[in-house]
């Protein structure tokens, strides 16, 4: 198959403010996908596998059932596709931008990645066939993307403990997450300063930040946030308590959420 390529030519010009060669693609997405793949193989009976188009197991079903009846010949789709769905006429897996989740700084992006990939990758060759995973990756040396490779999971998870041992990362350690955000981005500085000034000092503790977090706007409130990182034997709910009195409280508007051992760091 040849590479993927956009075809739709859009406008030459922005209908905001006039620039011309402003525009960029963004992001491949399961509809721009189905497009290039039926201008590619335009004899392809195509299906999309998306929460809108399988919102639930009567949907699954019905589409496995295609599936099953040689009425599909190919299925493009999100992470559910992913999640213990049997098709025993799959023999050929293709991900695209299988780096994608491994971004934003998430201390569990590796596993999780990992983990969707390897179940992506039990789609194909079920049934006795055999079966091929294709991965589209800007990092083929990755330690996810080279344990795919070597099916070696109980490496991966040896050598992922190591690293979060050395950096004292949760099993090994615990974390407290803290954001500040509000509509004024100054009051917003000014509280993450005070809060920064009052931080914790002490041995088996490290406070990292102030700094923007990933997404830096959200619903019109500016975000800054920390993250506190202690040593497993100290327990971060009450040096939390006592960093946030010594701050003496956030301006109006300003608001500080607290998020211990936390799941996402957006």
């Amino acid at each position: 198959m040849p590479p993927l390529r956009l075809r739709h030519a859009g406008p030459l010009s922005c209908p905001g403010c006039r620039g011309e060669g402003t525009f960029a693609a963004c992001g491949p997405g399961v509809e721009r996908l189905a497009e290039e793949v039926a201008a590619v193989l335009p004899q392809a009976r195509l299906a999309l596998m998306t929460s809108d188009t399988v919102p639930g197991p009567r949907a699954a079903a019905e589409l496995v059932r295609r599936v099953e009846a040689h009425e599909i010949d190919l299925l493009i789709g999100t992470q559910i596709m992913a999640k213990g769905h049997h098709f025993p006429m799959l023999t050929l897996v293709g991900v695209v931008d299988a780096d994608l989740g491994l971004q934003g700084g998430d201390l569990r992006a590796a596993e999780r990645t990992f983990q969707l990939l390897d179940q992506v990758a039990g789609r194909a060759g079920r049934a006795g066939r055999p079966g091929r995973v294709l991965v589209q990756t800007c990092e083929p040396q990755h330690p996810v993307i080279r344990a795919l490779l070597a099916r070696d999971r109980d490496g991966f998870l040896r050598s992922e403990a190591e690293a979060r041992r050395a950096a004292g990362l949760p099993p090994f350690g615990r974390l407290a997450a803290l954001i500040v955000s509000g509509p004024d981005a100054e009051a917003v500085e000014r509280a993450a300063a005070a809060l920064a000034r009052a931080a914790p000092q002490q041995p088996g503790v490290v406070v990292l930040g102030p700094a923007p977090a990933p997404l830096a706007v959200l619903r019109g409130r500016h975000r800054r946030r920390f993250l506190m990182k202690c040593r497993r034997d100290v327990m971060p709910q009450p040096l939390v308590r006592r960093w946030l009195a010594a701050a003496a409280g956030a301006p109006g508007g300003v608001r500080v959420q607290v998020d211990i051992d936390p799941y996402s760091f957006l």
